[in-house]
């Protein structure tokens, strides 16, 4: 059964402990890849989707957003930009960043009302984003993919100030100048999703919460480009009626009328129950998926997490989460458990705001053991079901594998000229989502070794 295991990477990118500093980061780590000659992929601009639930269910997320650290330290002061925030990318930049950056400044700025715009001058942007190779960024922060700091603009500006006052982000009472930090040498999609996360954290919220199922602020990596609830919360956040220096009090007290206004539907939604996360489930979940971790660890990690989650009671995205972890963990001894518990976190997902994007990353897991079996009919209806959130959601890793993977049920259907064409087509999107020509191709023969009767002729 190890080829069941084969596609488990993709399902979650390896989030992982956080680090004695707290630097808000991107816990996805991806491999290193070399620059491919093919063009990969590009999305079309699209505008997110409406917020779907109360207003005082984001009033509580935002507040726990803004006034909280990862690590659970308070924050005592609301702090943001004031005025025209400049951005400027330096360093080894790479050949779609400018793309996916004007994107997202432009999104910023019609979505969330923020004056903010590209600048070439670094010495005078609020915000550097500097690209640098990960193996320079590994020795100084082992752990993070990627990460923002506050009061600084350079690599050299971060090593200096490390471990001093400087770079608190508890300390702020305005922000004035935050530098971003992201490998040069990763895939498109990789260096894109730590654009939106870390410049979202740059301009406002700092901490992530594990029960949002839609929002790029959790730490399950799901969402990968800011979502419908991201942008109300950025709006909010430079909303008129906010300054600051204002304390916790004050900014609760104004939320009610600013959401009101920003999202008039959100006044009759129903509301939500608990969003508070103990300790306990937090560090089960960071065990299971810490990379440090050994394997029997990492299974008992979220074996406690899957009980803990039940034990509270839980029906929303953490209780959904912990099938989801458990069920990956388990592809390569529980076969028929693992599948067990893939179903019941889509079971989970169906219900939850932004749920269809979890329930393709569901979907494509199911799709690859149909694969195993020979249910190409089922391989196809989830794939055709999967494709469409993850085209929406902009996820090109996923998308590329689903396209392979009903590339292989087609061919084994005897339906070989749209296999083809279907494989063709993967292949844009597996540049974007993958990078190198190399991880392309490995991907490409992990899947075809997923069908009967191919890993011979494969290997």
């Amino acid at each position: 059964m190890r080829r069941l295991a084969l596609l488990s990477m993709l399902a979650l990118s390896g989030c992982v402990t956080p680090q004695s500093t707290e630097l808000p980061q991107r816990r996805a780590i991806a491999a290193e890849v070399a620059p491919s000659a093919q063009p990969p992929a590009t999305f079309a601009p699209q505008a997110a989707a409406r917020v779907a639930r109360s207003n005082a269910s984001v009033a509580a997320d935002f507040m726990d957003l803004t006034f909280r650290m990862e690590s659970g330290r308070s924050i005592e002061t609301f702090s943001r930009f004031e005025g025209p925030v400049r951005v400027a990318m330096t360093g080894q930049v790479p050949a779609t960043a400018q793309r996916d950056l004007s994107a997202l400044l432009g999104r910023l700025r019609a979505e969330a009302g923020i004056d903010i715009a590209q600048t070439a001058d670094a010495a005078s942007a609020g915000i550097v984003v500097q690209f640098l190779p990960r193996a320079t960024m590994k020795a100084a922060v082992p752990n993070a993919a990627c990460f923002v700091v506050p009061r600084v603009g350079s690599w050299d500006e971060f090593r200096a100030a490390r471990g001093s006052a400087t770079i608190d982000w508890t300390t702020l009472t305005t922000r004035t100048r935050a530098a971003i930090f992201i490998p040069s040498d990763v895939a498109p999609q990789e260096a894109r999703d730590c654009l939106h996360e870390e410049l979202a954290q740059a301009l406002g919220p700092l901490n992530d919460l594990y029960h949002l199922s839609d929002s790029v602020f959790n730490d399950d990596n799901f969402n990968t480009v800011l979502t419908g609830f991201d942008m109300l919360v950025m709006r909010t956040t430079y909303a008129p009626e906010l300054r600051s220096g204002m304390s916790r009090a004050e900014v609760s007290a104004r939320l009610p009328g600013i959401l009101a206004r920003l999202n008039p539907a959100g006044g009759g939604a129903a509301g939500a129950g608990s969003t508070h996360t103990p300790r306990d489930w937090i560090s089960a979940i960071e065990t299971a998926l810490s990379p440090g971790s050994s394997d029997s660890a990492r299974r008992a990690g979220a074996a406690r997490a899957l009980s803990l989650a039940q034990s509270y009671g839980w029906s929303d995205n953490r209780r959904a989460f912990s099938h989801f972890v458990f069920a990956r963990l388990s592809m390569a001894s529980q076969v028929e458990q693992s599948v067990i518990h893939f179903a019941e976190a889509g079971r989970f997902y169906a219900g939850l705001p932004g749920g269809t994007l979890h329930q393709a990353h569901v979907d494509m897991q199911m799709a690859a053991f149909a694969l195993t079996s020979g249910q190409y009919d089922q391989v196809l209806r989830l794939t055709d079901r999967a494709m469409p959130p993850m085209m929406r959601e902009q996820n090109a890793a996923v998308l590329a594998t689903l396209k392979m993977l009903r590339a292989e049920a087609l061919e084994a259907s005897g339906r070989s000229a749209e296999a083809a064409a279907t494989r063709l087509d993967s292949l844009g999107w597996a540049r974007y989502g993958f990078g190198s020509e190399t991880q392309v191709q490995a991907r490409l023969r992990e899947v075809a070794n997923l069908a009967p009767g191919r890993v011979a002729s494969r290997n």
